[in-house]
């Protein structure tokens, strides 16, 4: 328990600590990654009288062989990350941060955003009202209970409009509020028609939906219409549903009128049951950046939205926007992107194996659905125990390293050797082989000699001794925290010579018990090269000082400076 308990922690300073990263660029580094869910998929029948035929636009990327089919021509996305999304554990957004996720929503070109449950407290409106105040093009929006005073709580935050949500099931009516089938329809109809007078866009949502009454929902539901609300939504609270069911109930909702879908993921159904819905007739889709919300979360509308576009033809995004939306969400948040996450998590478009890495040096659709750049990512080609020839010539071309075929079959079984032995395999770790195997000497630019923090007072501090070239240099820094604080000491002994973009900054494992390790991976840039370095350490700092020191000193061999690398 002990070691648990010090991984927990370590890992809790990591997530403080990169908050406080001085950055070397205005790049956002992306969040540690973590293993997340697979989505299911299932086919559901359709009248084909009311179905529209769509093909994929992209020619290098699909065949054209099949064409897919919806019932609608236009899809319209809510988000509801700041809402819905918030309702994770642990998440908890101020005010700045919803602004800036709003701004990147809007970004996104999203159609209508949830800003909150302005009945929630004084802080919450505030939020709400900081968002209304951007003067988006995005309809923006609160949640409302079934209750009058959370619509003018809404209203006093100056929205657009108001998801209005009322009890469907028996459970949620008798339980939860006391109040009967005939109460809520009544009750209902008042609130739609006072939120209507007091001109908001209305979206009628009965909670629990699909563990109501069929019947009940539907009779809710054109009462609720026909009292003025623009839309109503089947809302699958609990992640109850099935595909099936989902189906079965948006089929009649939208014989009504405009129908959405909210749909959660407790049985992995979350993306499925958006298709279940929109093949039944549904024109909207509630959901969250990154799937983040209470319990199993949210669909993830950045999956919606691709989905929609390589399969039907149908844009709701602004694609290329969404991974430095993602991106944001994570920060803001604190929940970090899952590596094997549809869209946005770090592997999907990095390639290993050695077939996979052969066949996309020669076509770059040849593993992959659609374009990375169509998402506002980049393909990774990466090395390990299944790496192949290809794609290490290809890492050490990058680099400007040439080999015999020899020399080739050697830094080849090495790199193997190392992935073979569990170890994540950096382009400092090919570039060590490589001068090994040529038995080329490399003299380093810069070298941490010592490093020396203090975070227990007031102004966390550091202090550095480095090697750049001949000389010894030491030089001080002050920061919001001891990474902070040394960053600064290693900028100000290097000078602007180092002018090099942070890419990415991760820890890659944390080892448990008393004497825990922590692994720190870098990326970083300068003009036109790249570099990924891993140190490993027990203190947290010096494992990323040292990492980033080591990537500058590869990206400075690589490319002289052309002035002293630090100035006196």
């Amino acid at each position: 328990m002990v070691g648990v308990q010090r991984s927990r922690e370590a890992a809790a300073l990591f997530y403080c600590m990169c908050e406080q990263l001085v950055q070397w660029s205005t790049q956002t580094p992306p969040r540690i990654e973590e293993v997340g869910a697979t989505r299911l998929a299932v086919k559901l029948p359709a009248e084909p009288s009311l179905l529209v035929n769509s093909t994929t636009t992209n020619e290098l990327y699909s065949d054209h062989s099949t064409q897919s089919t919806l019932p609608v021509e236009d899809v319209q996305l809510l988000d509801t990350t700041l809402r819905d999304g918030e309702q994770a554990p642990g998440v908890s957004l101020t005010p700045e941060d919803k602004v800036e996720i709003a701004h990147a929503l809007e970004a996104a070109g999203l159609d209508v955003i949830e800003a909150g449950s302005a009945c929630t407290s004084e802080g919450e409106r505030e939020c709400i009202r900081g968002v209304t105040a951007l003067g988006l093009d995005a309809r923006v929006t609160s949640f409302a209970r079934g209750v009058q005073s959370d619509i003018d709580h809404a209203l006093d935050c100056d929205v657009d409009g108001i998801t209005l949500v009322v009890p469907s099931s028996d459970r949620h009516i008798e339980t939860k509020v006391g109040t009967t089938r005939e109460g809520v329809i009544e009750k209902s109809v008042d609130l739609v028609e006072y939120a209507a007078d007091h001109d908001l866009w209305v979206e009628l949502l009965g909670e629990d939906g699909s563990r109501a009454d069929p019947e009940f929902l539907v009779e809710l539901s054109a009462a609720g219409l026909e009292a003025g609300a623009d839309r109503i939504c089947y809302a699958d609270t609990v992640g109850h549903a099935s595909p099936e069911h989902t189906y079965n109930i948006v089929s009649q909702l939208s014989e009504l009128g405009p129908t959405s879908v909210h749909t959660h993921d407790d049985l992995g159904f979350g993306m499925t049951n958006v298709h279940a819905g929109l093949r039944a007739g549904a024109d909207f889709v509630h959901g969250t950046i990154n799937g983040i919300g209470e319990r199993a979360g949210n669909v993830a509308l950045e999956e919606v939205a691709i989905a929609l576009s390589h399969s039907y033809g149908i844009e709701t995004l602004h694609l290329p926007a969404v991974y430095e939306l993602a991106t944001t969400v994570s920060q803001k948040t604190g929940i970090p992107l899952a590596p094997n996450k549809a869209v946005i998590g770090q592997n999907t478009f990095t390639h290993e194996s050695g077939i996979h890495t052969d066949g996309t040096l020669k076509d770059g659709a040849m593993y992959e659905p659609y374009p990375p750049e169509t998402v506002g990512r980049e393909r990774r080609l990466v090395l390990g125990k299944h790496a192949g020839r290809a794609g290490v010539t290809s890492a050490l071309t990058e680099h400007g390293v040439d080999v015999t075929d020899e020399e080739l079959a050697t830094v080849v079984e090495r790199v193997k050797a190392l992935g073979d032995r569990g170890k994540r395999v950096t382009d400092a770790d090919l570039l060590a082989i490589a001068e090994d195997v040529q038995g080329r000497e490399r003299d380093r630019f810069v070298e941490l000699l010592t490093l020396t923090t203090a975070s227990g007072g007031d102004v966390p501090t550091a202090s550095v001794k480095l090697r750049v070239g001949d000389e010894e240099r030491i030089a001080a820094g002050t920061g919001s925290g001891p990474v902070d604080a040394a960053v600064k000491a290693v900028r100000k002994a290097l000078g602007p010579a180092a002018d090099a973009e942070l890419d990415s900054f991760h820890v890659d494992a944390i080892t448990g018990g008393t004497d825990a390790v922590v692994t720190v991976e870098v990326a970083m840039t300068r003009n036109d090269h790249s570099v990924s370095v891993a140190a490993s350490d027990s203190d947290i700092t010096r494992a990323s000082v040292t990492a980033m020191i080591d990537a500058l000193d590869r990206l400075l061999a690589a490319d002289p400076p052309t002035q002293p690398v630090a100035d006196d």
